[in-house]
């Protein structure tokens, strides 16, 4: 694989050390690896056309507000790993600090060096207290799986093979979950809050519960009766096409682009 690998490269420093490392590590298994000076670049469109050069496939940077920020939206895979200053000076600004959480939402993973590293941007972007809850919820729940990230194409898969979607968030702006289930001809169950009744009319595109015992009634009521599954299913494809059209959305985009032209 032909990888870029982005870092702050000063002579002598401990970054460039620790890069001139791992490139040694990457280029032993066969990939071969463009290491590049993050501070020769001063936005994303010039990694753009680095990648288009060199035909790169994927990227590393070290330092996810130095390196990281420059590696998003590209359509390459990236991996990222945090530096003392992410964690210790750049994660004190609020703008950097947001910068980094998107550049941690968009990278396949993410490395620590230690563990007291982890845990301070555990701190900072994830929850951890909420994460171990959930996970201990999970494994003593019957039946209930919990399963990592995967690419949209093995989600849908997933989806379609099942027999119902069901989006228990106690908060949601819009749901992109319920509405990728009613196009994919998948059944929803989901939890009456504004969020998910802004896209979903109960027996009509979909089914609304309030509490566990109303899901129950409910997932048993679809289960039992196909021709209310079939109506669901019709009505939420058709009321995805029509409100959430991906093509509408693009001419809608388009044309507001414009109005910044003026």
């Amino acid at each position: 694989m032909r990888l870029l690998f982005l870092a702050v490269l000063r002579p002598h420093t401990g970054n460039a050390v620790t890069a001139g490392r791992l490139r040694d590590h990457l280029e032993a298994a066969g990939h071969m690896c463009v290491l590049r000076d993050a501070f020769d670049f001063e936005s994303p469109s010039e990694i753009a056309n680095l990648i288009v050069d060199e035909n790169l496939e994927a990227a590393l940077a070290l330092h996810l507000y130095r390196g990281g920020r420059l590696l998003q939206g590209h359509g390459i895979p990236f991996g990222v790993i945090f530096g003392g200053t992410d964690l210790n000076e750049d994660a004190n600004h609020e703008e950097k600090k947001e910068v980094m959480g998107k550049v941690l939402e968009e990278a396949r993973f993410a490395v620590a060096f230690t563990e007291a590293m982890k845990n301070t941007a555990q701190v900072q972007w994830v929850d951890p207290v909420f994460t171990r809850e959930v996970k201990d919820r999970v494994r003593r729940a019957a039946g209930v799986r919990l399963i990592q990230e995967m690419r949209q194409e093995d989600l849908h898969a997933v989806v379609k093979s099942c027999f119902a979607l069901v989006n228990s968030s106690v908060s949601e702006g819009m749901s992109a979950a319920i509405l990728e289930a009613m196009d994919l001809e998948v059944p929803v169950l989901a939890r009456n809050i504004p969020g998910n009744s802004a896209v979903v009319e109960h027996g009509v595109t979909g089914l609304l519960f309030s509490n566990p015992q109303e899901f129950i009634q409910l997932a048993k009521r679809l289960v039992s009766d196909p021709a209310l599954e079939k109506e669901i299913v019709t009505n939420g494809r058709e009321y995805v096409r029509t409100h959430h059209s991906w093509q509408v959305e693009r001419d809608t985009y388009q044309r507001l682009i414009r109005k910044l032209e003026i």
